[in-house]
């Protein structure tokens, strides 16, 4: 497994188990998908970026930063916001377990932009999480 898929499935678990974002977007729409329209609201996966952080020769840390996609049927950005701040939350409650061979040595959120939708009744947000992860043995 990669760290990324690894990091991915983490956060995945973290917000499932949020009654906070639960409580603001169903279970069945936390979704890793290229689709739209996506399902309104919802939290998607999307695109991240890994670098090596050059700690050592040994290679085992990796900062990755990972987009998460907010879709709400608002003219606002009021939900957008609430869930933006549930999934920040959730983020810093406690430390990632370790799983399948790696450890997240920090994680939270670097930033969180919204966005209105060209159709001009859906609202975007998307939050950006940073995380070091440590390959262990």
């Amino acid at each position: 497994m990669s760290a990324e898929l690894a990091l991915q499935k983490a956060v995945g678990d973290r917000l499932v188990a949020s009654p906070e974002i639960l409580g603001l977007v169903p279970e069945a729409n936390i979704l890793d998908r290229n689709e739209r329209p996506n399902p309104r609201p919802s939290i998607v996966i999307g695109e991240g970026q890994s670098l090596d952080e050059g700690d050592s020769i040994a290679r085992t840390l990796t900062r990755i930063y990972m987009d998460l996609h907010i879709w709400v049927e608002e003219l606002g950005t009021e939900t957008s916001k609430r869930i933006a701040g549930a999934i920040r939350t959730a983020v810093k409650t406690g430390n990632f377990p370790v799983s399948d061979g790696f450890h997240f040595a920090d994680c939270r959120v670097r930033g969180t932009r919204f966005l209105r939708d060209p159709d001009g009744k859906t609202s975007h947000g998307i939050v950006t999480i940073d995380a070091l992860v440590q390959e262990v043995a």
